[in-house]
């Protein structure tokens, strides 16, 4: 098979650079887009010189739709507008479109499925094969212990970091909810300040912690009578989630339209 042919949103970004490089040592893909925001200084730039490679003649362009004819897919850790634009172009050229946006709100992730009628969209908060072995392996064990193990997630990334809790820490979150068969957003708990009042049963808490250069620290904690249980990921470079967004659209290439998950790429959905 021909390699896939992938355009990377938000090129001149931290994790648009290290897809650019990732993709470069990765067989069966290859880089054919580039895209930045209109007016950002780097439009017209090659891509994998912003790469820290050689020229690739692959030229940062200003807007996605012209280069969606000679791609097979996208690769989007951009910003919620900006990702779900690019899910509608996905759609009407019913290509890949491989999503590591954070920050997507509920009324963000109804566009996302409304697209995949259309589209391949493989979403998720965190594109590490660890992290959604990890959500995997939480969801599990808040099936086994019961209501008497509190539920706590801890956060830590970078300074520059915009949004809190972290996708990831959302997405364990929601795993940890599945496995307790409770809805997250009745049971989540986020910034305790002040007199709180004691914990309420069933509650899952979120800390969020920022500082330096953390690339993504995450602890799941199940405190019981007299034990607890931890269950810990911490990524040290980037390239962890590029691999992962790379695999995932190696994945969905030749899958049906539809709303997909890491879970699906990695054969977790029964755990």
């Amino acid at each position: 098979m021909s390699d896939m042919r992938l355009i990377v949103a938000g090129a001149g970004g931290r994790m648009g650079r290290t897809l650019i490089k990732t993709i470069a040592d990765t067989a069966g893909a290859s880089v054919v887009g580039a895209v930045e925001q209109p007016g950002s200084p780097l439009l017209g730039q090659d891509a994998g010189v912003l790469a820290g490679l050689p020229a690739n003649g692959v030229k940062v362009a200003p807007d996605l739709k012209p280069l969606l004819a000679q791609a097979d897919g996208i690769l989007d850790f951009t910003v919620p507008a900006a990702t779900i634009a690019a899910s509608v172009l996905a759609a009407e050229a019913g290509k890949v479109h491989v999503v590591g946006t954070t920050g997507l709100s509920a009324d963000d992730m109804g566009k996302l499925r409304a697209a995949a009628a259309r589209a391949t969209i493989m979403q998720s908060g965190n594109m590490s094969l660890g992290v959604n072995v990890l959500a995997a392996a939480v969801r599990r064990v808040a099936r086994a212990l019961d209501g008497d193990y509190d539920i706590e997630i801890v956060e830590m990334h970078h300074n520059k970091k915009v949004d809190a809790p972290s996708g990831t820490a959302l997405m364990l979150g929601r795993a940890a909810a599945e496995g307790r068969g409770i809805d997250l957003a009745q049971h989540s708990v986020r910034g305790r300040d002040g007199h709180t009042g004691v914990r309420c049963p069933g509650d899952i808490g979120f800390a969020a912690l920022r500082g330096g250069s953390v690339v993504g620290d995450h602890t799941v904690i199940f405190a019981g009578p007299a034990e607890r249980v931890e269950l810990t990921h911490k990524a040290d470079d980037r390239m962890i989630f590029a691999r992962g967004a790379i695999r995932a659209a190696l994945w969905a290439r030749g899958q049906k339209p539809g709303l997909y998950s890491m879970a699906d790429v990695l054969g977790l959905r029964d755990m």
